[in-house]
């Protein structure tokens, strides 16, 4: 076991995008979660296409060597028309009348019936929101070992998401983070063991380190009563409106990227985002070629927040006047990331009829919405994305062919070498 030295941000997509490529963010392009695209003025974030991840990928570089290797990438993002001869991941179907129904998109198109079929629906809702759990970590397992055994691709990829949760809802330090890992333990122990029989090569690592946080900071708030930020009112709801704002944030865990119009306000910017509370240091020009985060698709200016807080995407001065997405789980409305929707709304005591009469709804066929997210901030214990002073508390990476993990640390720009070495060595 070694500790890994990540990249900022210390994010899902932007980590393992440099997993697969060997490529800080300014070579890769994933930047973060998700980004302003600007040339069609609109936020985006969670998006799947493989073609946003720009570099050889580790697979291909593979082929290269042996024309007969085959990989498996299961539930690692940007994972949609990507050169990986199997992939399998979350892909719910969106109805024109609202209605968001569980569904994965795999490669080859017949690998999805068949795993519905053997394994059961994907549980999508087990995978993100309030009900986030183990079960989906549990059927991504049992994918892996399914796609291990039917095709015996030379290398698999498996994305197991159970951490990600109380770490963020409880913190690190709660005492309910051992059962946490007892689950995850057990998932893990019963694949790599399957694996190992046949004599396989195993690895396993994490993308970051989690951290305690007390607090929010709200920086797309703080734009607003600057006069920089501006919304666009949708029957009395404020929607935020990027293309005509002076700057704005797409907030992503611990770091937000901070889009500014024109070019003689940077400096201004910067001087406002490095006042406010809760903010540790501001990336120019320079700090972010200093960072590897030099790409178009970065903002002029990189916020990074402190340890102990992390970034809202909130822009609205009145929840009242919060969009209608806001209490939703909603991953590609929202312009940022929002790990509120890891909680239902304590404040509805009437929270499960009100979830059974939105089902029944659902059932019938009528339109609903299912608002039982809170705006509560201060609800969330634990972030990532910034990098951690102490290697301690970072992420790891693990192998059971020692001989070819050199050096005390590894670094995450060099993990599709080590992963290369493990295949060839």
């Amino acid at each position: 076991m070694r500790p890994l030295q990540t990249v900022l941000p210390a994010v899902t997509c932007t980590v393992q995008s440099t997993f697969t490529t060997g490529l800080l963010p300014s070579g890769h392009g994933c930047v973060a979660n998700g980004w302003y695209f600007r040339d069609i003025a609109e936020v985006n974030l969670w998006r799947q296409a493989n073609q946003l991840v720009t570099g050889e990928k580790i697979w291909e570089a593979a082929r290269r060597r042996d024309p007969t290797f085959t990989c498996a990438k299961l539930f690692w993002w940007y994972n949609m028309y990507s050169s990986a001869d199997y992939a399998v991941t979350p892909r719910p179907i969106y109805w024109a009348d609202g209605l968001k129904l569980p569904d994965i998109y795999t490669e080859p198109a017949s690998l999805r019936d068949e795993l519905v079929f053997r394994l059961g629906e994907f549980p999508l809702f087990n995978f993100w929101g309030p009900n986030a759990g183990i079960r989906s970590t549990e059927w991504i397992a049992r994918c892996a070992r399914h796609v291990y055994d039917t095709r015996r691709p030379t290398l698999t990829l498996v994305y197991l998401p159970h951490l990600d949760y109380n770490l963020q809802r409880l913190g690190p330090d709660h005492p309910a983070i051992a059962d946490d890992l007892r689950a995850v333990d057990a998932v893990c122990g019963e694949l790599i063991e399957h694996v190992r029989k046949d004599g396989a090569r195993v690895i396993v690592l994490s993308e970051y380190g989690i951290t305690r946080v007390s607090g929010a900071v709200h920086i797309n708030r703080a734009l607003r009563e600057q006069g920089l930020l501006r919304v666009r009112v949708e029957r009395g709801l404020e929607k935020l409106d990027a293309g005509a704002s002076e700057a704005f944030a797409v907030a992503d865990h611990q770091v937000a990227h901070v889009y500014v119009r024109r070019p003689e306000r940077v400096g201004a910017v910067k001087a406002l985002l490095e006042g406010l509370p809760g903010v540790d240091f501001v990336l120019d020009g320079e700090g972010k070629r200093s960072a590897g985060l030099d790409h178009a698709r970065s903002g002029e200016l990189v916020a990074v927040s402190r340890e102990d807080r992390w970034f809202s995407y909130y822009y609205w001065l009145d929840d009242e006047k919060a969009p209608e997405f806001a209490r939703t789980v909603d991953i590609h409305r929202k312009p940022g990331y929002d790990p509120v929707e890891l909680f239902a709304d304590p404040k509805l005591r009437v929270l499960t009829a009100r979830v059974a009469w939105r089902l029944l709804k659902k059932k019938l066929g009528f339109r609903y919405l299912m608002d039982v997210i809170p705006l509560d901030p201060v609800l969330v214990r634990g972030s990532h994305g910034r990098l951690l002073q102490s290697l301690d508390r970072g992420p790891v990476f693990m192998s059971s062919f020692d001989s070819v993990v050199l050096g005390e640390t590894v670094h995450a720009a060099n993990v599709a070498g080590v992963v290369l070495s493990h295949v060839f060595d």
